[in-house]
């Protein structure tokens, strides 16, 4: 990653995603993500058919790259009664006007992260849901191997509700998601402060085993790797000036 540090200070502004957006936002998404999404999901971002949008921009670069997309998310606006957090809103049958808004992909550059940038554009669409009177809430997904954007969402005050096994199937794998709510409009969670608790230390808990479980994978490789080679120890030892590099699968994350 580049350091903004040292450089030229950049002329952030946000606005609606357009039209011309189109083949940016599509490469952007496919860099930053392993979901492929369809082309009609870009089509209807960038004309805003039932999606609502916000970019990041860049005025000081050079070279007519001014307006492009360094930045961006995009939500959708869906009735409490017809989504998947219904229990968590204590919803009120007598109000079947009642609306969430979903986000569906947030994402910034490598370049420009860590410079607030993922902070202002869901900032907009906080402003945007409180707007809406009937709005009870936001939420949202995250891979749980996403540790970047877990910690970036609680420090934004989503509240992590629930775990969701094999929401996700990427590349022939099934992968948990963390179900994320920011309350609006001063609605709250029907769930008890010790209810709340509980769902953390279950989340704190699912972390640990992550962990543990990594540990023991990487020591089991490690006594592998001792068994298979310490036969040879000695030539690998005479062979200092060869490096053996280790490549591992980056974790991918779009804030």
């Amino acid at each position: 990653m580049v350091s903004l540090k040292g450089t030229q200070l950049p002329n952030i502004t946000y606005r609606p995603i357009r039209p011309s957006d189109l083949e940016v936002l599509e490469q952007i998404h496919c860099n930053l993500f392993p979901i492929r999404y369809e082309s009609e999901f870009f089509h209807n971002v960038v004309n805003g058919h039932e999606i609502v949008s916000w970019g990041a921009v860049d005025h000081s670069r050079p070279d007519g790259q001014s307006d492009e997309l360094i930045g961006f998310v995009t939500a959708r606006v869906i009735l409490a009664k017809e989504s998947e957090v219904e229990d968590f809103l204590g919803f009120d049958s007598s109000k079947p006007d009642q609306t969430l808004v979903y986000i569906l992909t947030l994402g910034v550059v490598e370049y420009y992260r860590n410079s607030g940038i993922a902070t202002s554009l869901v900032q907009e669409v906080i402003r945007y849901a409180s707007s809406i009177q009937t709005c009870r809430a936001i939420y949202l997904h995250v891979i749980s191997y996403n540790n970047p954007a877990i910690h970036f969402y609680q420090k934004m005050s989503f509240q992590c509700v629930r775990r969701l096994r094999g929401f996700y199937f990427i590349n022939g794998q099934h992968y948990d998601a963390f179900l994320f709510i920011y309350y609006l409009n001063g609605h709250r969670s029907p769930c008890s402060p010790l209810e709340l608790l509980m769902l953390m230390a279950t989340y704190m808990r699912s972390r640990l085993k992550l962990v543990a479980a990594k540990l023991w994978k990487n020591e089991e490789k490690n006594v592998s790797r001792w068994s298979n080679n310490k036969e040879t120890c000695c030539l690998i030892a005479a062979s200092h000036s060869k490096r053996i590099l280790v490549s591992e699968g980056a974790e991918f994350k779009g804030v």
